[in-house]
């Protein structure tokens, strides 16, 4: 039996539960969410998606 989840369905659930078990302040994940918007937008982007993908190769064992 195979399910699918939409991505989005399963970062709100991860962000419900971690908001709720270690409650940061409001302000820290408003900066975060900010700061992480703006970011994907600049010439960061490039080097923060293949740095994820890399770290993802590496705990997968795909690494090359």
């Amino acid at each position: 039996m195979n399910v699918e989840l939409p991505l989005i369905l399963v970062v709100a659930i991860f962000g419900y539960f971690g908001i709720r078990l270690m409650r940061p302040p409001t302000w820290l994940i408003v900066v975060l969410l900010l700061g992480g918007f703006l970011l994907a937008d600049t010439f960061a982007a490039p080097a923060i998606e293949s740095g994820t993908k890399a770290g993802v190769d590496v705990v997968n064992g795909t690494a090359k």
